[in-house]
């Protein structure tokens, strides 16, 4: 049993436990030991908690909820569970071996359903770059080809759950950092709407509200399930996005009807598009064409405006700077230079350089930016088809900082956000699936997005697709199928 289980996605697993074909401590053992044969290929673990983890699957007190007993990982970037080692792949975190007080809803959310944390996964420092290659751990390779990048900023747990070693794992996005993932992994990814899931207690929002908590999967059914799980307002949360008229699991497998969607078959203004992900996004076109779709050349105006894009930079840069403050606090001294990666005290320093008022107008565009892309869903369109990322998965050292340059990797950063940062920006939920290949045997994902609150529509499709095209199907050459 245990050398199968990697087939299973988490409801499988969970369905093992209750009908008592299995014990919580079988999938772990079965999870950790993929773990230890994979992981040193792959560099998708930066802290294992495999021991808590055998201790938690035996405990008496392990919650008897839909998913009981089921392993996965946290991305090493928020969601903290009390006592967890958090770097947020930053070297001065982990050099003094930081762990959080506390319990964040997120991660309570996924204790109280009987789930099992093994540790936490590599993302690059403070999440700021689409690749996950941190200067204080191991960079995170693809599992498609490990000389290549998972993405990122969730690129630890994407290779993690494409490799086989857990069936799903938490993830968040800012700027696409799900679906870069996803798509790079060939995965499930998908971005909820603002307010979905909470950043509570120590957060209102991140990203001043670009940013999410999600998952990266391989079944549709699962990233519903957990996307059920995990949502809805806390106390004092900012903002909450408006309840599902029934639960996200429902609609999977549910009739989408004849819906219209536009198809973006060109990059925002007018950038370079590589070949493979026209093909992916057009083959896309067409198959959903064949599920009874109306398929038009159609895309929002608005994804072609540049302005907010530049205010999205001095968004991040601005909480940049407050998250060196915040981690400073935590070890009771100011961070430096020394502490951080070069590109990070770049981008701090650029916040730092913005005045309050810059600010304000930043966040004043950004919501003026959402309003015009939701003009477009007005005109009768049901959803948006657009490749995940304008160019494959590149070599790992593709966004390496230059010695007098340290942004030059982030601005190399832009064709990978160039389809998915607009919709933290609105807030918007998007998901990327794993529907095509290319030549060189990596994966290139496409991207659909709903108007606000529409994480039902986006599941009905990605299940219809699913079933046309069964992704889960596909491995990658490093699995654990090939590691028994």
């Amino acid at each position: 049993m245990a050398d199968a289980l990697w087939r299973l996605d988490c409801i499988a697993q969970a369905e093992l436990v209750r009908r008592g074909e299995c014990k919580p401590l079988d999938l772990v053992e079965s999870a950790i030991a993929r773990a230890e044969r994979l992981d040193p290929q792959l560099g998708a673990i930066v802290s294992r908690q495999f021991e808590r983890a055998r201790a938690e699957a035996v405990a008496p007190g392990l919650a008897d909820g839909p998913l009981h007993g089921v392993p996965y990982l946290l991305k090493d970037l928020g969601a903290y569970l009390d006592g967890d080692p958090v770097y947020c792949g930053m070297g001065a975190l982990a050099r003094a071996a930081w762990r959080e007080r506390g319990e964040a809803h997120f991660a309570a959310s996924l204790r109280s359903t009987g789930m099992i944390s093994l540790g936490r996964t590599n993302s690059p420092e403070l999440g700021l770059l689409p690749t996950t290659e941190p200067e204080a751990f191991a960079a995170t390779r693809n599992p498609w080809k490990p000389t290549h990048t998972a993405g990122g900023s969730s690129g630890g747990s994407a290779a993690a759950v494409a490799a086989g070693i857990v069936a799903v794992a938490h993830a968040s996005d800012g700027g696409g950092s799900i679906r870069i993932p996803a798509s790079h992994c060939g995965l499930v990814g998908l971005k909820p709407t603002r307010g979905r899931n909470s950043f509570g207690p120590a957060l209102g929002e991140r990203w001043s509200g670009c940013s999410c908590e999600g998952f990266v999967t391989r079944s549709v059914r699962d990233t519903a399930q957990l996307l059920d799980l995990t949502s809805g307002p806390r106390p004092g949360d900012p903002y909450a996005a408006a309840p599902p008229a029934r639960p996200f699991l429902r609609e999977v497998g549910v009739d989408p009807g004849r819906l219209r969607i536009g198809l973006m078959d060109r990059a925002p203004r007018g950038d370079a598009l590589h070949p493979d992900c026209r093909t992916a996004v057009a083959a896309a076109g067409q198959l959903l064409e064949a599920q009874g779709h109306s398929i038009e050349l159609s895309h929002p105006s608005a994804l072609d405006d540049a302005e907010p894009v530049g205010r999205f930079v001095l968004i991040v840069a601005a909480s940049t700077a407050r998250a060196l403050d915040r981690y400073g606090e935590k070890l009771g001294r100011r961070l430096g230079p020394d502490d951080v990666e070069p590109l990070t005290w770049a981008v701090a320093e650029r916040g730092r350089r913005h005045s309050a008022a810059d600010y304000v107008a930043a966040l004043e565009s950004m919501h003026a930016h959402g309003r015009r892309l939701a003009s477009w869903w007005e005109e009768g369109f049901d959803l948006l088809l657009t490749p995940t990322c304008a160019e494959p998965p590149p070599p790992l050292g593709s966004f390496s900082a230059e010695p007098d340059d340290p942004t030059a990797g982030y601005r190399r950063a832009a064709p990978f956000g160039a389809f998915t940062l607009h919709f933290n920006l609105s807030g918007q939920p998007a998901v990327s699936l794993p529907l095509h290949l290319n030549d060189e045997g990596l994966p290139v994902g496409v991207q659909l997005v709903a108007p606000v609150g529409r994480e039902d529509l986006l599941i009905r499709v990605a299940s219809q697709l699913e079933t046309a095209v069964p992704w889960a199907e596909r491995l990658p050459p490093v699995h654990a199928a090939y590691s028994m």
